[in-house]
């Protein structure tokens, strides 16, 4: 494709990707079963090398047993060890959930935080993780960038930056208010179904024409 050269066209192809990506990806929603903010943050620890379906299956009967961060912080160790063992790296997930747990109850009064300030308080919640707490559970316009978006972000030339944080900044510069809620989802499903990391389906992606690789694959 013609690289775009002025800043018109630049916004301009901008639009039309994630257009496209809106259309290819419709109704987005995030794969972890949550009903709260504190719950989507568990899942979303368990995640960490492990597949959601697997975390879906493990959550409901979790967070039955333990409903707030205040039953999270009182249990014991060993027995939510147990409980999380099927999702791997449980001594790991079960030190960072019960950290996180005894900060929100002793900091901000069991009251899961909701700015980018107060999240990074948490022990063991980066960027990545505070910014898929504020898009997902306040629905702000956040975008948390995974190794999947970071890959679409440079090879398609949408936002290229040297690591995850300067291709956050960049998108949420130039992505367009209306498309930034969901522009998350679109780029994390496009780089896991369609812009894999070593053998992107470029024949069949949508935005191909306005994409910069220069490997493209036939």
């Amino acid at each position: 494709m013609k690289k775009p050269k002025t800043a018109a066209e630049r916004s301009q192809r901008l639009d039309e990707i994630l257009r496209r990506l809106d259309r290819m990806y419709p109704n987005v929603t995030c794969a972890l079963t949550h009903g709260s903010p504190w719950e989507l943050l568990v899942a979303t620890i368990l995640s960490a090398q492990c597949t959601d379906k697997r975390v879906n299956e493990v959550t409901p009967g979790l967070f039955a047993k333990y409903p707030t961060p205040q039953d999270f912080a009182a249990t014991r160790p060993e027995v939510l060890a147990v409980d999380i063992r099927s999702t791997g790296f449980f001594n790991n997930k079960t030190r960072a959930i019960k950290s996180a747990s005894r900060v929100i109850v002793e900091r901000f009064g069991g009251v899961m935080p909701r700015t980018m300030e107060e999240l990074l308080q948490l022990p063991g919640v980066g960027r990545k993780t505070a910014n898929v707490i504020l898009n997902t559970a306040f629905g702000l316009p956040a975008i948390a960038v995974d190794t999947h978006i970071f890959r679409v972000a440079n090879r398609t030339g949408l936002a290229p930056g040297g690591n995850p944080e300067e291709v956050e900044r960049k998108l949420l510069k130039f992505v367009p208010d209306e498309f930034r809620l969901h522009a998350h989802h679109w780029l994390v499903l496009h780089g896991r179904y369609v812009c894999l990391a070593r053998s992107p389906k470029c024949g069949e992606c949508p935005i191909r024409d306005l994409c910069e690789y220069r490997d493209k694959s036939s």
